[in-house]
C-alpha cells in the first residue's frame, strides 16, 4: 500500500506533519487556552477552550486542524460533541475533543501527579466510556504521551495512540508491524513518525465503547520495540475523538486515571502481559506453598464513587510462595471493575486476587505487586482479611 506525503501545521507551539496512508491519525499538538472550571452542561467552542471536571480531569475542545466551528457540551462526567462544522479529506484529523490526567502544553489537571517516570510507578489505571454514532468518520482513542524529561509544554518523544473504534478509511500514522495481546484484548500494532515525534498505535482487532487497563502494559510494549525507556516519564493520558467528517452526538461519557507511583518495576513488559482482568480463580484461603508470614500495605487512591488502590505482598516466610493466592474482603457496596498484574475474583464480598504466569512467585524475602479499580456507593473503606494463602497476613 503506497503512502501519501502531507504536511501541515499546528498552532502557535509546533509545527506537525504527518504520513498518511489514505488518512492517518495524529493526536493534537495545541496550545491551550484554560476556562473557568466547569459545572454539568458547560458549552465550549473556543478553538482551544479547556475546562476542567470532577475536580481532577481536563475537558479540551481542541480544534486544532480546521478553522471550521466546533463546540462541546461538558458534562459533570466527561463530553458530547454538539456542533462540528466542516470536514477534511486525507491528512490529519480536524481535532482531537478529548478529557485528560496530566500536563498538555502547560496546561495541568487539578493535583496531577505527572509528569512522572515509569519506573518510579507501580501502575497507571485508566477507564473511559464512549457513545458513537454512524454519521461521521472518526478514531476513538487514546492519547498517551512519553518524553525523556518531565516535559509539561511542547511535543513528547514518543505517543501511544489506543484505537478503540474507527469508522471509514481512516487509519494509523505509518504502517501495520505486528500484533499484540494487551489488557486481555487483540491489537494490530502500527509505527510511524509524523515528522515531529514517533507514534506507535494500538488498534483493537474488535470494536469496544468501554476499557479499563493500566498506561503501563502499553508503555511496556513501546518500550519493547524501542520507542521509550523505562526511564522516560508518562506526561498526560488523554481520551476522546479524531474526527475527519461530522462528529456531532459522540460522546465521552465517562473517564478516570491516576498514577500510583511506588514499586515500579526495571523495565517493560513483553508481549503485553502487564494488565490482566477480573476473573478467574476463586476463593481466597487455598492453593499454591511457601513460607509462613506475610505482610500487606495496601495505598488507596479515592474520589466520589470510585477508587484505586495498589497493594505490595511481602513474602517474610524462610522459603518461595509458589502460585500465590492472596484472599480479602471488600466493604459492602465496594466493587471491582478492572485489575492489573492479577485476576481477581467475584468483584465483591471475599475476592481473591491470583499471580500471573510472570510473577507468580513470591521470592523469601521478595514482594510482589498489583492493583485494582472500582466503584463505591458511599465512603471508601480499606477491605479486611487479607491471607496469603490461607495465612494471614499483617497491614501496613
Amino acid at each position: 500500500m503506497k503512502t501519501l506525503q502531507q504536511a501541515f501545521r499546528s498552532t502557535r507551539k509546533a509545527a506537525l506533519s504527518a504520513v498518511a496512508v489514505l488518512t492517518l491519525a495524529v493526536g493534537g499538538l495545541v496550545t491551550l487556552t484554560t476556562a473557568p472550571a466547569a459545572h454539568a452542561d458547560t458549552q465550549i467552542c473556543d478553538q482551544y477552550g479547556s475546562t476542567t471536571i470532577e475536580g481532577r480531569y481536563v475537558v479540551q475542545n481542541n480544534r486544532w486542524g480546521t478553522t471550521q466551528t466546533q463546540c462541546i457540551n461538558v458534562t459533570s462526567t466527561g463530553f458530547q460533541i454538539t456542533q462540528a462544522d466542516g470536514s477534511v479529506s486525507g491528512g490529519a484529523p480536524k481535532s482531537y475533543p478529548s478529557v485528560f490526567y496530566g500536563c498538555h502544553y502547560t496546561n495541568c489537571s487539578p493535583g496531577t501527579n505527572l509528569p512522572a517516570q515509569l519506573s518510579s510507578m507501580s501502575s497507571a489505571p485508566t477507564s473511559v466510556s464512549f457513545n458513537y454514532n454512524s454519521n461521521s468518520i472518526y478514531d476513538a482513542s487514546y492519547d498517551i504521551w512519553l518524553d525523556p524529561t518531565p516535559k509539561k509544554d511542547g511535543v513528547n518523544q514518543t505517543e501511544i495512540m489506543v484505537w478503540l473504534n474507527h469508522t471509514g478509511s481512516v487509519q494509523p500514522v505509518g504502517s501495520k508491524v505486528g500484533t499484540a495481546n494487551i489488557a486481555g484484548r487483540g491489537w494490530d500494532v502500527w509505527t510511524g513518525n509524523n515528522g515531529t515525534n514517533n507514534v506507535i498505535s494500538f488498534v483493537a482487532q474488535s470494536t469496544t465503547s468501554s476499557f479499563s487497563f493500566d498506561v503501563k502494559a502499553f508503555a511496556g510494549e513501546a518500550i519493547n520495540r524501542g520507542l521509550a525507556q523505562n526511564s522516560w516519564y508518562l506526561t498526560s493520558i488523554q481520551a476522546g475523538f479524531e474526527p475527519w467528517s461530522n462528529g456531532v452526538g459522540l460522546a465521552v461519557t465517562s473517564f478516570s486515571a491516576s498514577a500510583n507511583l511506588g514499586g515500579g518495576t526495571s523495565g517493560g513488559t513483553t508481549g503485553g502481559t502487564t494488565g490482566g482482568t477480573t476473573g478467574g480463580s476463586t476463593g481466597g484461603t487455598t492453593g499454591g506453598t511457601g513460607g509462613s508470614g506475610c505482610r500487606v500495605t495496601f495505598t488507596p487512591q479515592t474520589w466520589s464513587g470510585g477508587f484505586t488502590a495498589n497493594v505490595t505482598v511481602a513474602n517474610t516466610g524462610s522459603s518461595a510462595v509458589n502460585n500465590w493466592r492472596l484472599g480479602f474482603t471488600l466493604p459492602s457496596g465496594e466493587s471491582i471493575t478492572s485489575a492489573w498484574n492479577a485476576t481477581i475474583s467475584p468483584s465483591s464480598g471475599a475476592v481473591t486476587a491470583t499471580g500471573l504466569s510472570y510473577n507468580a512467585q513470591i521470592p523469601a524475602g521478595g514482594s510482589q505487586s498489583f492493583g485494582f479499580q472500582g466503584t463505591s456507593s458511599g465512603s471508601f473503606t480499606a477491605p479486611s482479611g487479607f491471607n496469603l494463602n490461607g495465612t494471614a497476613c499483617a497491614v501496613s
